[in-house]
């Protein structure tokens, strides 16, 4: 039987990565401005991939840490994992990812991620794999429309008429209307739920940077933002269900970003 020593992690294109995700990734959907790509292989055939990229909301993000230059971080904004890879290859392959860019990219020096709970998890794979957690805040940004979509508010509010807002205006021929009256027409309701932000110091010197309070984990809980695929469960139910099951939990962020310029990634590591 196979174990996450078995994985091996390397570099690969963007079509691939963007294939895979949106393939198993719960949003279906790419970032489509993520611009390192990494691959997850068993036994030579690709079963996940990470994909990384730097965050829209760079200036605010940049106060996080004290004295971080414009290039000096990274978002993780997209993991997916097949069933058919071991238990904790999740953590195995961020570990061997970090590493990889620490030794390539030796500008970055941290990488945030957030979890979404409100349609996946609070960060179980980010916890098990050194991340800190920095902030958890109530979500209702997200909408679910009557046919199974999960949109972002901003879809229908964007002065500048989306793809989606085009598509409900021609399905329900309605050339005028407000942005509640399209919500209304395509049975838009409101998902609760929890966004968690985590950080992962490549450079554990920049710790000690942080202007931010690390919240312990059992603030998750205390907030009752302790989630599953949407579902609002226990530390131990989370436990549970995570050792009892190959379903691979969480994954990263869903803020494009915009492209780095640092050298080629060269070679692979192993796991």
């Amino acid at each position: 039987m196979s174990s996450a020593k078995d994985i091996f992690i390397k570099p690969i294109n963007a079509r691939t990565a963007n294939l895979l995700v949106k393939r198993l990734h719960y949003s279906g959907k790419v970032v489509q401005n993520s611009n390192l790509h990494f691959g997850v292989f068993l036994n030579g055939k690709l079963e996940g991939a990470m994909q990384l990229g730097s965050c829209i909301d760079k200036r605010k993000m940049l106060g996080i840490v004290e004295g971080t230059g414009w290039n000096d971080f990274i978002e993780l904004n997209r993991m997916a994992f097949s069933d058919n890879l071991p238990r904790f290859s999740e953590s195995r392959a961020i570990g061997v990812c970090f590493r990889l860019i620490k030794k390539q990219y030796p500008h970055i020096k941290w990488v945030i991620s957030f979890s979404d709970s409100t349609q996946c998890g609070d960060g179980t794979i980010y916890r098990a794999s050194g991340f800190v957690l920095t902030a958890i805040k109530k979500n209702n940004q997200l909408l679910k429309l009557a046919d199974g979509r999960v949109v972002h508010k901003l879809t229908f509010e964007n002065t500048r008429p989306t793809e989606i807002q085009k598509e409900i205006r021609l399905k329900h021929n309605m050339p005028q209307g407000s942005v509640t009256s399209l919500m209304k027409a395509e049975g838009a309701n409101t998902l609760i739920g929890y966004q968690l932000r985590y950080i992962y110091f490549i450079d554990k010197s920049y710790k000690e940077k942080l202007t931010v309070p690390i919240l312990p984990f059992s603030d998750i809980d205390k907030m009752g933002a302790g989630m599953y695929k949407g579902e609002r469960v226990t530390i131990q139910s989370r436990r549970d269900t995570w050792a009892n099951s190959s379903d691979q939990l969480e994954s990263g962020g869903s803020i494009p970003t915009i492209t780095l310029q640092p050298q080629k990634l060269k070679g692979a590591q192993n796991a």
